[in-house]
C-alpha cells in the first residue's frame, strides 16, 4: 500500500477525531465522570483552593492552556481564579540536573500545594513517571487529584481520586479529546461560580 494521499490524510483524521468524540459522548459512565470533574473544580474554587496541574509535551501544552483560562479568561471578563501550571523552565532545569526529570512536577507540588487544592494531570499512557509522582506529593498533603488519561489508563487510573480515559489509542486522538474537556469543564465551572457570563 502508497503514500495516502493529502485529501485522504485530512478525511481519515477527521473521521478518526469525530468517531472518539461520539464514542466518547455516547458513554454515560464518561459523562458523569466529566460532571464529576466540574464539581470537583467548583468546590475547590469555592473553598479557596488553588487548580495546578501538568503533563509532558503536547500535554504540558494542554496543563498550560487549562490553566491560563482561569487565570485569565474564558469567553468574557471575571475575577482571575487560581490556577498554575507546574514546569516553569528554571524550576525545570534545576530539578531535573539536581534530581532528575521524574520529580519536576512533585517537588514543585510539594512547595506550592496545600491541602484543599486540586492536581490536574495529563498523560496519554498514564504512566508518565514524574505526573506519577506528583500524584503520589498530592495524597502525602491531601490535595485531590484528576487524571485524563488515555488507552488503558496506566498506572494512574487507579490512583486518581478521579480518573477519565479517553477511548483511543494515539496521543493525537487523545490530547484532542483531553483539550476538549479542558474548554467544556472550564465552561461548566463558569456557568456555577460566574453565571454573569452567560
Amino acid at each position: 500500500m502508497g503514500p495516502m494521499n493529502s485529501l485522504n490524510v485530512w478525511k481519515n483524521s477527521l473521521s478518526e477525531a469525530r468517531a472518539t468524540l461520539e464514542k466518547f459522548a455516547g458513554d454515560a459512565a464518561q459523562i458523569e465522570k466529566c460532571v464529576k470533574f466540574t464539581e470537583m473544580l467548583v468546590s475547590t474554587i469555592k473553598a479557596g483552593g488553588n487548580l495546578f496541574s501538568c503533563g509532558n509535551g503536547g500535554s504540558h501544552c494542554d496543563a498550560m492552556h487549562f490553566a491560563e483560562e482561569f487565570t485569565g479568561r474564558y469567553r468574557k471578563d471575571r475575577k482571575p481564579v487560581g490556577a498554575l501550571a507546574l514546569g516553569n523552565a528554571p524550576h525545570v532545569t534545576c530539578v531535573s540536573n539536581d534530581y532528575g526529570f521524574e520529580h519536576i512536577f512533585s517537588r514543585e507540588l510539594a512547595g506550592l500545594g496545600r491541602r484543599g487544592d486540586l492536581l490536574i494531570g495529563l498523560s496519554t499512557s498514564g504512566n508518565s513517571k514524574n505526573v506519577i509522582n506528583a500524584f503520589e506529593a498530592a495524597r502525602a498533603v491531601g490535595i485531590k487529584t484528576v487524571a485524563l488519561l488515555g488507552r488503558d489508563g496506566g498506572k494512574m487510573k487507579n490512583m486518581a481520586d478521579l480518573a477519565i480515559v479517553i477511548p483511543a489509542e494515539t496521543s493525537d486522538r487523545i490530547q484532542e479529546m483531553h483539550i476538549k474537556l479542558l474548554h467544556t469543564v472550564i465552561e461548566g465551572v463558569e456557568r456555577e461560580l460566574f453565571p454573569e457570563n452567560y
